[in-house]
Parts: structure tokens; sequence; C-alpha cells
């Protein structure tokens, strides 16, 4: 019985450990960021790479449907890009060895990630706009 107790509080603690990395690294918001540029983009660049991609058909008229909803969603990543950017360059909070934040390769990839991330919810922001200049 005490050996259940144990295992129990051995599983509580890696559960709760991994919600103190997701909270320092900032991972949540990053993938909330990337979700949100990618459906802010899907109604006019999702059907140019669709295209670039072979793909055609009518129904690629559909995309357009999400055009309404594109001003939410880049409000929805610029505020998740916001919150990612604070946990991701924020001083280090004081880590024990061993835990993700602790190593500066993983703090490294997330700040590439999160370039990557603004990058774009940058394009997806200006492609409407820039995409009359190619007709």
């Amino acid at each position: 019985m005490s050996e259940q107790i144990m295992s129990e509080t051995a599983s509580d603690r890696s559960a709760s450990g991994q919600r103190a990395a997701d909270r320092a690294s900032g991972r949540k918001a990053l993938a909330a960021g990337g979700v949100a540029a990618i459906l802010a983009s899907a109604c006019c660049l999702g059907p140019l790479v669709l295209v670039s991609l072979g793909f055609s058909g009518a129904w690629l008229g559909n995309f357009k449907v999400f055009e309404p909803f594109r001003p939410l969603f880049l409000s929805a990543a610029f505020v998740a890009l916001f919150f990612a950017w604070r946990r991701i360059y924020r001083p280090a909070a004081a880590c024990k060895p061993g835990e993700a934040c602790a190593a500066p390769r993983v703090r490294s990839a997330y700040k590439m990630i999160f370039w990557g991330i603004a990058a774009l919810i940058g394009a997806s922001t200006v492609f409407p706009y820039v995409l009359p200049l190619f007709y």
C-alpha cells in the first residue's frame, strides 16, 4: 500500500514538473500562436500553397469562408506571441540541474521557434496586401 502511495506521489511530482516546464518555456503559447497564424492565413495563403503543391479544383474557393475570421485569428496569434515572448525572453528562473529550463540549448531552440512563428504571423498579416503586386 505504501508503494502505491509512493508511485502516486512520484507521478504527481512528474506531472507538476511538466506543467512547470510548460509554463516556464512558453510552449503552449508558441503552439497557440502557430495554430492561429495558420488559421489566419488559410483564406489567402492556403490556396496558393495548395496550388503550388499541385492540388487544384473549384473547392479551393471554399477557403474564402475563413476571410471574416482573419482579424480574430491574427489577434489571437499576436496575443499568444506576446505571452510566448514574455516567457522565453524573461530572465532564466532558478532551475534544478537536469530540468529543461536549465539547458541553454532548450532556451535557444525555443527562441528559434519563436522567431519562426513570428515570421509566419508576419507573413500571414501582410500577405493579402502584397498579393495584388504579383498579378
